[in-house]
């Protein structure tokens, strides 16, 4: 063999590659856009759904607000027939007024889920809050008296109970230590 022979034969190869090459590239670069089009819907797709589920929210909100409003209408009634009592001075009225109001109010509040905390017993700190402590002759920790009631919300805690809380007794012990040695 010649040399031209060899040069015409390696001329040869590269143009029998490059339509394959060709090809691979136009096969990457279909892929590239499928990949690029699929994205572009998913982000297309996940902010129209976060729209929905912050207009969702925003409406059962505006729901909630409502229903408890129309719960505390009668409440807002009640007072204002018994602002009309203390007007005309009867007080036996004024305070009928009140208590309808007060159970006009807890009622509303309890439909919404809104119970007492418990505070009889030991104190819990999970649902009670100690103000102060007092020597008592009931049995340590137990709560004594009610400073504030507390209130809770399903299972949370909107506002601890505020309690004083018993302490022991102050009974006059025997004297320790260097003091009360004998010598």
């Amino acid at each position: 063999m010649n040399d031209e022979t060899r040069i015409e034969e390696t001329a040869a190869e590269p143009e029998a590659e490059a339509p394959e090459q060709v090809d691979e590239l136009a096969e990457a670069m279909r892929e590239r856009d499928e990949y690029l089009d699929a994205l572009q819907r998913s982000q297309a797709e996940f902010a129209n759904y976060r729209k929905r589920v912050a207009r969702d929210q925003a409406s059962l909100v505006a729901r909630a607000a409502e229903r408890l409003v129309n719960e505390l209408l009668p409440v807002l009634d009640d007072l204002e027939r018994a602002l009309e009592a203390a007007n005309e001075h009867e007080e036996a009225k004024l305070e009928e007024g009140v208590r309808l109001v007060h159970r006009s109010l807890a009622a509303a509040l309890a439909k919404e889920g809104l119970q007492e905390i418990e505070t009889e017993g030991a104190f819990d700190p999970h649902t009670q809050e100690a103000l102060l402590s007092q020597p008592s002759d009931q049995k340590e920790g137990s709560v004594i008296q009610v400073l504030q009631k507390g209130y809770r919300l399903g299972d949370r805690v909107l506002r601890p109970a505020r309690v004083v809380v018993a302490a022991p007794s102050a009974e006059p012990s025997e004297p320790s230590g260097p003091e009360g040695e004998e010598t």
